[in-house]
């Protein structure tokens, strides 16, 4: 992946990171939430994105091709 691609993801996830805590604490501002309340959204996004990733990284055959080595 070039350097480019790289940058612009990280710019999209962050961007896209602060545009969703600003909705939850106008959310959570306007249902008069507790502050810890808003530390739980960006925790589970981030639990997602964690669960979604270790899964596909587990469950891809392609990733076992050291498995069928003999030592």
């Amino acid at each position: 992946m070039s350097l480019d691609k790289l940058v612009l993801i990280c710019v999209c996830v962050l961007a896209a990171f602060g545009i969703t805590l600003w909705l939850a604490a106008l959310l959570l501002t306007a249902l008069q939430v507790p502050a810890g309340g808003l530390a739980l959204i960006p925790s589970a996004l981030a639990g997602y994105v964690f669960y979604r990733v270790l899964s596909e990284r587990l469950g891809n055959a392609e990733e076992d091709h050291y498995d069928g080595m003999k030592h």
